[in-house]
């Protein structure tokens, strides 16, 4: 799934429910989630972050092990 800042004009407590579905069809199910978001919270909440600017990929980080089998 493919997602614009899917969190962004929510407030906080339906953004983390949001946030929690996405983690629960990931584990679930094994959807992969690729979504972009300014809000540092959420950025906290995913396993890989890929940082742009200016439209260029800036650094890769990997804060957990992928749930892949």
């Amino acid at each position: 799934v493919l997602a614009d800042e899917p969190t962004a004009n929510l407030d906080s407590a339906t953004a983390y429910t949001v946030i929690n579905l996405m983690k629960k069809l990931r584990d679930e199910l094994g959807t992969t989630f690729i979504f972009s978001t300014h809000d540092p919270k959420i950025v906290g909440e995913a396993e890989i972050i890929y940082t742009l600017t200016d439209g260029a990929l800036q650094g890769t980080e990997v804060k957990k092990e992928g749930r892949r089998g």
